[in-house]
């Protein structure tokens, strides 16, 4: 019998497994801007900032946009432990090819070394999506949906991420910028071969959870034919991308953008015949109508929360004082304040929900949903005034930046490992990867409009962020008028 007041072994080899996973990710993406626009001289592409942001932003956002596609062949075919398997492999080969870029930056002609490069983000793209819909959700089908301890997983499995995102940016950021890019997409690689070896050899505490359909009963672990299969599928997945990105950089500029449109078009109405078909009942339907009100909402955080990797990396490295001792501090390290208050205050989350809930005041998900954002508009009401004090070309004290991160996490903490909860309880059983691929799509959307917002609100003279701080607090309040009926639509789910 299940002891209700501990959690699986499962969860901390899945912790583990999402922690390698997190540091190849954000190891790689505190990289990315500044490789970018880094000289051609020092190893970069010499690419402008606004053209660096919008990589940024389509990256980021198809990063989180395939999940759907990952959840999809979860459920319907290879069950969310092998497609975990697939996507890390294909992330290692990613951040190898993004390696590869920067040792031969020297060696390559720019036009095949900027192939080689795209190649790499292409395949970390289709990885990704792999891998993190069905890992988070492998941690929800351990608990009930109304289990207490459900949320203090998540927040758990939240702390595994951020022990990555520490990692990342302290290790392979500063072996990018300090010693060379290659060897920080390098490290990133490692991190991920790590991640797949971790979870195989723990196989055994994942009991029976996410398998393939129609698994014999008593099977525990993939035996070596699943593994041929993995193998197979993962090198199938590298070629496609392989000639997918030959294929794009053949077409005109005008061709390219119509076939991304109509891609994205096939993709959002093959996700709604997905989840209309999979639909069922009335209960189902008003839950799944709480989750969408929720992803619309998710877009505003994260296209404020996103500005990490962006406009705030270059503030770090371009107006704040690093200087440390005579030791300049590399930029990519103040990535690092987030996941570390993660780790500093997601166990007294976690147990903040459990005293909560005993105490019956636990609020519900859209009222922690609404707190997060108020707290998120704080922290740009902070980066404002950071923003002004440095308008006059002085560099500012780092103690700004790290004011800003922590009650951005603080407001993460009401929304992230929460939201993740939400999904496992509200999604229909047969979709529920597909349903956490819905609402990574959500992540997409926010991480889209990150790397945007500043052109395009630069052509409208609107200040970045304020603009983010006037967002929030409208979807805020805009999320407190609208929480008793979502509280009636979720059907007695917490």
């Amino acid at each position: 019998m299940t002891n209700k007041q501990s959690h699986p072994k499962a969860l901390y080899t899945l912790f583990a497994t999402e922690m390698w996973e997190r540091f190849s990710y954000y190891g790689m993406r505190a990289l990315l801007t500044l490789y970018l626009t880094a000289e051609l001289a020092n190893g970069g592409f010499g690419l402008s900032r606004e053209d660096s942001l919008a990589l940024y932003a389509i990256f980021t956002g198809l990063v989180y946009l395939t999940p759907i596609l990952g959840g999809w062949v979860a459920d319907k075919f290879l069950g969310k432990r092998k497609t975990v398997y697939i996507g890390g492999i294909v992330m290692a080969v990613g951040q190898f090819l993004l390696a590869t870029s920067a040792f031969l930056a020297h060696s390559l002609d720019p036009e095949t070394r900027l192939f080689v490069f795209n190649f790499g983000l292409g395949v970390l793209i289709i990885g990704n999506g792999f891998f993190k819909p069905n890992i988070s959700t492998i941690v929800g089908d351990f608990y009930d949906d109304n289990d207490p301890r459900k949320d203090s997983a998540f927040n758990i499995f939240y702390m595994g991420i951020n022990l990555g995102a520490i990692l990342g940016p302290f290790i392979a950021g500063a072996l990018g910028e300090n010693v060379s890019w290659g060897w920080g997409y390098f490290a990133a690689g490692v991190g991920m071969i790590l991640g797949v070896l971790w979870m195989k050899s723990r196989e055994t505490t994942l009991e029976d959870k996410g398998l393939p359909p129609n698994t014999p009963e008593g099977k525990l672990v993939l035996d070596g034919k699943d593994w041929r299969d993995i193998i197979i599928y993962a090198i199938a997945l590298v070629l496609t991308t392989l000639v997918v990105v030959y294929i794009w950089r053949m077409l005109p500029d005008n061709v390219a953008s119509i076939i991304t449109y109509i891609g994205f078009a096939v993709g959002i109405l093959g996700l709604a015949y997905v989840v209309f078909k999979g639909t069922n009942g009335s209960e189902e339907w008003t839950r799944m109508i709480v989750i969408l009100i929720l992803a619309f909402f998710n877009i505003a955080v994260w296209a404020g929360f996103e500005q990490a990797g962006g406009p705030m990396n270059f503030f770090a490295k371009e107006n704040t004082d690093r200087l440390i001792f005579g030791w300049d501090m590399p930029a990519t390290w103040f990535q690092n304040i987030n996941p570390i208050a993660i780790l500093i205050f997601a166990p007294l989350f976690s147990i903040m929900w459990l005293k909560l809930d005993a105490m019956k005041f636990n609020p519900r998900t859209p009222i922690k949903f609404a707190i997060g954002l108020f707290l998120g508009a704080v922290a740009f009401w902070i980066m404002t005034q950071a923003s002004h004090a440095a308008a006059g070309g002085d560099l500012i004290s780092p103690w700004w930046l790290v004011v800003v991160y922590v009650v951005l996490t603080l407001g993460e903490l009401m929304l992230s490992p929460i939201g993740l909860s939400m999904i496992t309880k509200l999604a229909p059983k047969k979709l529920v990867s597909v349903v956490m691929g819905l609402w990574m799509a959500s992540f997409a959307a926010g991480n889209y409009l990150a790397g945007m917002m500043e052109s395009i609100l630069e052509k409208y003279d609107f200040e970045l962020y304020p603009f983010i701080m006037w967002m929030m607090i409208g979807s805020g309040v805009s999320l407190l008028v609208l929480s008793p009926m979502l509280n009636k639509f979720m059907k007695g789910i917490h």
